[in-house]
């Protein structure tokens, strides 16, 4: 039960990443019907910005606190004004071109923001400097540790938040509008383009506090790790049901457990066969499964959930 209990714990603090990386997808498919797959790369630079900003100011004489913060905030407005200008340069002139052009697009930024990190930082791995606390909690026989449990409150409350915005508030009233028809939504006098920019600001945002997160849980940081950690959150957001913001926290939490569970159940058994990265198949091997079954994802593409 132990053994259990620790890889459900390693698999909700993964999954809670997961869901902060799929928010991004699912909110910019709900309005645009486009699949950004730069995401994931915007992941990696505000991993990248937070580790540049916390290495310089590492030994200097403001505290812990301060130089974690200073990270975390230059990561959030890096990738929340490179969101702004891939939407602006990149999405924009192909708002009403064929589907296929904007993906294209995306995945042409993808490729020229990750080789603008490696010239950047270089091909080697950054290391998260030691400054976060080192503790753990007992949890019926499993370690929390204090890391483990900073990703899981911050994931939630940053969930919570998104969800009651778009809910309850007026923005998120005219982000729902713009997602049914934006055209009607011009007629309502909203802004469709102050929307869409503001819905990309929103997910960059969240993708930089999930690449810090997840630089902070492992330790590191690489100009590639966007490539895998997008096509996750990807894979949680379908999972769920693209387009649908609750669907991509369940998405992410779901597919951060099996992740784990595969890893401490089955991969010990086929590491021979497969390698160490075969949590990485059955993960993926399970999506099929349930897609299989649930084609829109378990929670569906409704449009009043859509972001």
């Amino acid at each position: 039960m132990d053994i259990f209990l620790q890889q459900l714990i390693n698999g909700l603090v993964l999954g809670s990443v997961y869901a902060l990386i799929a928010l991004g997808y699912t909110m910019v498919y709900g309005i645009l019907g486009l699949i950004n797959f730069a995401h994931g790369e915007i992941t990696m630079i505000g991993a990248m910005l937070a580790l540049a900003v916390i290495t310089h100011l590492t030994g200097s004489a403001l505290p812990i606190p301060v130089i974690l913060l200073a990270g975390l905030l230059t990561a959030i407005a890096g990738c929340s004004a490179l969101g702004l200008l891939i939407e602006r340069i990149a999405y924009r002139p192909l708002r009403h071109a064929p589907r296929l052009a904007p993906l294209i697009t995306a995945i042409g930024v993808s490729i020229i923001l990750q080789n603008l990190a490696m010239l950047i930082w270089g091909r080697q791995y950054i290391s998260f400097p030691p400054l976060l606390p080192q503790g753990w909690i007992d949890v019926a026989g499993a370690r929390l540790t204090d890391v483990q449990l900073i990703i899981l409150i911050t994931s939630a409350l940053l969930m919570l938040i998104l969800d009651s915005l778009v809910r309850r508030t007026p923005l998120g009233r005219a982000m729902r509008a713009t997602a049914q028809s934006p055209r009607l939504a011009g007629l309502m006098g909203i802004d469709a383009n102050r929307i869409i920019a503001v819905t990309f600001v929103i997910g960059s945002s969240l993708a930089a506090i999930g690449g810090f997160l997840v630089s902070a849980y492992y330790g590191l940081a690489h100009y590639y790790m966007g490539f895998l950690l997008g096509l996750k959150a990807f894979s949680a957001a379908v999972l769920g049901g693209i387009g649908n913001i609750r669907g991509a926290m369940l998405g992410g939490l779901l597919l951060g457990i099996i992740e784990s569970l595969g890893a401490g159940y089955i991969g010990p058994l086929t590491h021979g066969l497969f390698g160490s990265n075969y949590q990485d198949v059955f993960a993926f091997f399970v999506l099929i499964a349930i897609l299989i079954i649930r084609p829109a994802g378990l929670l569906g593409e409704s449009t009043a959930d859509r972001a």
